[in-house]
């Protein structure tokens, strides 16, 4: 891990982040392919890009709780924070800083995308049907308004 031991903060300074501007702007990037697909009926697509708009949302937050300038993005920026390399969106919520109130206020839409796993890149296609795709743009879109 990269660290400049020179700030009074104490805030870990990344030296090849991804930007916290640059985690948001792919966010949106992401939630809009997501959109896309749907429209085009690639369902499973939509959802599968659509995990990763919250993944980022979620990234952008522990940013900002931990006041870090942007999310490690190299395996030695992540050599003394190994469980922040993760997809799972469980465990980046409980990093978040914000897992009580969105479970609290925001439990149906979280419960609509918590069970989003980079493995269904491998789900047949058809598997999502427009219902379930819509659900998770939807839930998505809520969420990363609060993230």
């Amino acid at each position: 891990m990269l660290r400049n031991n020179n700030l009074d903060s104490g805030n870990v300074i990344f030296r090849q982040v991804i930007d916290k501007s640059e985690l948001k702007k792919l966010a949106h990037a992401r939630l809009k392919d997501s959109k896309i697909l749907c429209s085009e009926e690639r369902y499973g697509g939509a959802v599968y890009i659509c995990g990763y708009v919250i993944e980022l949302g979620l990234k952008l937050r522990i940013c900002k709780t931990l006041k870090w300038v942007g999310y490690p993005s190299t395996n030695r920026e992540f050599n003394d924070f190994k469980s922040f390399k993760t997809h799972n969106l469980d465990v980046l919520l409980a990093l978040s800083g914000i897992e009580k109130e969105v479970k609290k206020q925001y439990l149906t839409e979280w419960s609509s995308t918590a069970i989003w796993d980079p493995e269904s890149r491998y789900n047949p296609i058809g598997t999502m049907s427009k219902r379930e795709a819509e659900l998770m743009l939807n839930s998505a879109e809520k969420l990363l308004k609060i993230l």
